[in-house]
């Protein structure tokens, strides 16, 4: 049997090999050719020194002050990775774009992700033994969209050796000659080359690792590598990147609904609520582009109450575990359990990632994880390690909503796709949904490429964003935290009052540099300078002054906005999210000018969306597998 699959597998991977010398002359999905002089324009404003988008009350002004006579050439609804690459996708391009977004950038299904920016291993498999060159082209997609986003957010993404372990030697052979078919088809943008580790080998790099499990003996891993990435912030470096090219993007603004033309025939604008004022007011636009993600079918029932739904919601569940779960730099993937799932264990910022599962759920705006799900996961990475595994060391549990999407317009409505889907089911409403993170440009390309033919638009050039670094990407290098760690100081205030002075340690230095890139020197200033340079958590290397640098310059409009997507606290230690709060809302309060019903309604408000994140200590599971203390 294991004969078999092997030689199955040799002649498939071999009659595929004809399809991957044709990937190279592939055209680009772009409706016009790119511009030298606008990429270049693009990088002098996003390169500049002190680069900072306009406030946010500037911004809402612009959205406000289309009219139909004068209107945007396009209005995104969605703050996510797709709708933020849409709006620098058109901005970039010279056309006069808007963004919209209910919550804050990045609150929903893009700041819950594996943190992987991954190739596609899992479909380059289906291609291979389907014979299937829709699947061989996802992965030629993804390949080129990863090595792209890795380059254009060096500060925020890197590449990441993951190790597969192989219980026999049908699996070493397997896994290597697959994860090698990867390598050559990922040609010049391979990360590195994958290879073959011996047991003691593999043991040595992820000391963690069972040699034992289920009576079966380890013979030996095989490791490759792809992207990871720090989702949240990469999403806003994205919004506040198209602010600074142009684009007027509005975080806390609802679309109530969308406007007609008077025939009714076409979309031309939206009416939107300032969700923090309360005001609403009305942004026209010749085109309106649809990113809400699992939302979509709700914006497009707008226009059409009649429509048929794009969306089948999957739930992927995730858990954080302490470091010592997994070695810095390596992962673990494992592609089939023994019910046939995926699991991975993930190095991510000083703690573990694990995951995940894949399940039918409701859409809802805080989707929360089931205890089940939990337990779940702890069982499938049990089997894999020589610690013990215990509920106990879940320091935060999440659940995310993939938008799984289905073309309205395909005839086959059995097969649900993980690849995007852009759609004009009703004239002036471009729907961009599906996909994966990894893809996020290419896809908002092609909804710009949409949204252009459309509204019969007139950009100045085609899209650059394949070559443009968001905002702290330029001139950033794996050696500028040591700037920060030679010239700034921590200036802490202590309980009594007084100021004291702290160094800018190491991991203080890294950590800045790497969410910030170069504009970290202005977190690093704030630090030094007015007496914000102490730790917000015990163990962690987040500054007060990352609060009043993301209040100024990032958008930053609520307590939850800070812990969950500027500095990720809430992701990975609930507990320390819940005691850094108070510190969080005061120095807030100075940056919003909050009243103290306000303070006290943040406060409320962030231990409500904690409680959504179920650690140890905010679920019950006295009756799991994994209690051991």
């Amino acid at each position: 049997m294991a004969t078999w699959r092997l030689r199955r597998a040799a002649a498939a991977i071999a009659a595929s090999s004809a399809v991957v010398a044709a990937g190279a002359a592939w055209p680009s999905a772009s409706a016009s050719d790119p511009s030298p002089a606008a990429l270049e324009a693009a990088r002098r404003r996003v390169a500049q020194p002190g680069a900072a988008p306009p406030p946010r009350a500037a911004q809402r002004a612009a959205l406000a002050g289309s009219t139909p006579a004068d209107p945007l050439d396009v209005l995104v609804v969605g703050g996510g990775a797709t709708g933020c690459g849409v709006a620098l996708d058109a901005a970039t391009r010279g056309l006069r774009v808007g963004l919209v977004e209910r919550e804050d950038f990045s609150s929903g299904t893009s700041s819950r992700s594996t943190k992987l920016i991954h190739g596609g291993v899992r479909y380059l498999e289906k291609a291979v033994f389907n014979l299937d060159y829709g699947q061989l082209k996802l992965v030629f997609h993804a390949l080129k969209e990863r090595k792209q986003v890795i380059e254009n957010a060096p500060h925020l993404c890197h590449a990441l050796p993951c190790m597969t372990p192989c219980f026999n030697w049908f699996e070493v052979v397997y896994y290597w000659f697959g994860l090698k078919f990867y390598d050559i088809i990922a040609g010049r943008r391979l990360l590195h080359l994958s290879r073959y580790y011996s047991v003691d080998e593999s043991v040595e790099l992820f000391p963690t690792l069972a040699k034992n499990s289920h009576d079966r003996s380890l013979r030996g891993t095989v490791v490759y590598y792809d992207g990871q990435m720090n989702d949240s912030r990469l999403n806003v470096g994205l919004a506040c990147t198209a602010a600074v090219v142009g684009a007027a993007i509005l975080n806390y603004a609802e679309v109530v609904s969308l406007i007609k033309d008077e025939s009714g025939e076409r979309i031309i604008g939206a009416q939107i609520r300032d969700t923090l004022s309360g005001k609403e007011f009305d942004a026209f636009a010749k085109v309106v582009v649809n990113a809400a993600g699992p939302f979509c079918d709700s914006v497009r029932k707008m226009a059409n109450n009649d429509v048929v739904p794009m969306i089948s919601p999957s739930s992927g569940v995730h858990i954080v575990l302490p470091d010592y779960y997994s070695p810095d730099g390596m992962g673990l993937i494992v592609p089939k359990t023994k019910d046939g799932r995926v699991v991975f264990m993930l190095p991510w910022l000083g703690r573990t990632v694990a995951g995940t599962t894949d399940s039918s759920t409701a859409i809802t705006m805080l989707p929360e994880p089931h205890e089940d799900e939990i337990q779940f996961i702890l069982d499938a990475i049990c089997d894999y390690l020589n610690v013990q595994v215990r509920r106990s060391d879940v320091l935060s549990a999440w659940s995310g909503i993939r938008p799984l999407a289905m073309d309205p317009s395909a005839k086959n409505t059995e097969s649900i796709s993980r690849d995007h889907v852009v759609f004009e089911d009703y004239p002036g409403l471009i729907t961009i949904t599906g996909g994966k993170w990894t893809t996020y440009r290419s896809m908002a390309e092609d909804a710009v490429n949409a949204a252009i033919r459309s509204g019969n638009l007139k950009p100045a050039n085609g899209c650059v964003t394949d070559h443009l670094h968001i905002l702290g990407g330029y001139g950033w290098d794996p050696a500028s935290f040591t700037v920060l760690a030679q010239n700034y100081k921590r200036m802490k205030r202590t309980y009594g009052g007084k100021i004291i002075p702290g160094a800018m340690d190491s991991a203080v230095s890294k950590h800045l540099s790497h969410a910030y890139g170069t504009l970290a020197t202005q977190v690093a200033s704030i630090a030094q300078n007015e007496g914000l340079g102490k730790r917000l958590a015990h163990g962690y290397p987040f500054l007060e002054a990352e609060v009043a640098y993301c209040a100024r310059h990032e958008y930053c409009e609520s307590a939850v906005d800070f812990i969950a997507r500027r500095c990720r606290l809430a992701f990975l230690d609930t507990d320390a999210a819940g005691r850094a709060l108070p510190r969080i809302i005061e120095i807030l309060a100075l940056e919003r000018k909050w009243d103290k019903a306000r303070q006290k309604l943040e406060l409320q408000k962030g231990k409500d969306f904690l409680e959504t994140f179920k650690s140890s200590k905010n679920a019950q599971f006295r009756d799991g597998k994994h209690n051991g203390q």
